[in-house]
């Protein structure tokens, strides 16, 4: 597979990747704009405006749109994150330009009515309160907002009842027409798709759009992303515990993106790592532990959750910070060559999902500049080695003050100072004993 790419005038990107053996394609087009680009009277607008885009154009009503795709057997959705928002459709071969012609239609030509904004914020004030009622998601948001104390980045991407009721459809033209410019959006197709068509298409219904200028761009600059770990907790009466437990994690481009991705699968990203095995199998503390490593443009977390019950949950914590030290101390290659080939069969096997492929080249466009080459993504896991692991789990899990969010019957948990103060512990022991 290889990916095409085309940009026009104005600076909008279109790349393809064809995949001549299918019969269907997965398109879409995704903006460099997202809940982190939001002004503090406008928390949530990215993620209405992502809903508003289906709610009917000059050209088809809100039915008309669904009619239309899903006359032809198609699949049409979208959705918000902290720094992207993302339109895409999976159809057949013989129907990407009607997709294309979709997704291009609500973009730019969404009329927002007034009685369909009204109806989609009474949409949105429900999420709210599922969330609200979800105590496994909503930990997240609260790690998140700990962990950028303060910070837009950290902030939930629904927003709060109070700014989704406010917002009106003049203001959603006006987030639409500050952030939605053509050199921050990518039109990307993978499948059953000819490059040239789908650029012909994307010229003509995105060519026109002007191209912003220096003072557009100064306006909508985001503010570099500051970490700086916290603590979030609220006891609620609940079967379970949630705890969520990071730390600093890579943006997209450091040098230890990928390293990350793999110290993450060796701690708590399967079956065989380390966390779900001491922590699940030999100890029995908890019935749910993995890790995770987000990473943004500029910044990233790197956390472990687990759910438990309220009697086991100080010693899951200390078991917990007691296997980071042990990353930290040593990693053996044969984790290494596991983690290693998990990653590569996840990242090889998605591309066979048209869907799959046509949102990493879309995220590695908006983040990297330009795609990346499987073997260029093999050499650089083939790059990284069991020290290097070790050093980068020291450096990540002792660096820095961590990050705890934890809701249900978590009044036996420890603070995060005194799980902290375990990390400082482990370092001055180890460095007075001569180790790393």
């Amino acid at each position: 597979m290889s990916v095409e790419i085309s940009r026009l005038a104005n600076g909008l990107t279109i790349a393809t990747d064809t995949m001549p053996q299918l019969e269907s394609a997965a398109l879409g087009i995704w903006v460099k704009a997202g809940a982190r680009d939001e002004a503090p009277e406008e928390h949530g607008i990215a993620h209405l405006l992502e809903h508003m885009a289906f709610k009917g154009t000059s050209r088809r009503s809100a039915r008309r749109i669904a009619e239309e795709i899903e006359d032809v057997g198609g699949e049409l959705n979208a959705a918000t994150s902290v720094e992207t928002t993302a339109y895409y459709a999976r159809v057949l071969k013989d129907d990407v330009p009607l997709a294309l012609d979709l997704l291009a239609d609500i973009i730019t030509d969404s009329r927002f009515d007034p009685q369909e904004l009204e109806r989609e914020q009474q949409v949105i004030l429900q999420e709210l309160g599922a969330a609200e009622d979800t105590p496994d998601d909503i930990v997240f948001d609260h790690f998140q907002e700990a962990a950028f104390r303060g910070q837009i980045i950290g902030r939930p991407i629904l927003g709060t009842r109070d700014t989704v009721k406010s917002f009106t459809s003049t203001g959603l033209r006006a987030y639409l027409g500050q952030h939605y410019a053509p050199d921050r959006m990518i039109v990307v197709a993978a499948g059953a798709v000819d490059h040239d068509k789908v650029a012909r298409q994307a010229s003509d219904a995105f060519g026109g759009m002007a191209a912003p200028g220096p003072e557009k761009r100064r306006a909508i600059a985001r503010t570099p992303a500051s970490y700086t770990g916290g603590e979030f907790r609220e006891v609620r009466d609940l079967m379970d515990a949630q705890m969520v437990l990071g730390f600093e994690g890579r943006p997209y481009y450091a040098r230890d993106f990928y390293a990350s991705q793999i110290l993450s699968m060796i701690l708590g990203g399967s079956m065989s790592s380390r966390l779900f095995q001491e922590v699940r199998e030999r100890r029995g503390l908890c019935y749910a532990i993995s890790s995770f490593h987000w990473s943004f443009s500029d910044s990233g977390i790197f956390g472990v959750h687990a759910a438990t019950g309220e009697a086991e949950l100080a010693e899951l914590a200390e078991t917990i910070v007691a296997e980071l030290m042990k990353a930290a101390e040593g990693i053996g290659e044969d984790e290494v060559v596991r983690a290693r080939a998990q990653m590569r069969s996840s990242l090889l096997m998605s591309q066979e999902s048209p869907a799959s492929r046509a949102g990493q080249i879309a995220r590695q466009i908006l983040f990297n500049g330009n795609p990346i080459t499987n073997t260029e993504l093999m050499d650089r896991l083939g790059a990284i080695t069991a020290d290097r692991l070790a050093d980068l789990a020291g450096r990540i899990f002792q660096d820095k003050t961590p990050t705890l969010a934890a809701i249900g019957p978590v009044g036996k948990l420890p603070t995060l100072d005194d799980l902290a103060g375990r990390m400082r512990g482990t370092t001055s022991s180890r460095r007075a004993a001569g180790g790393r």
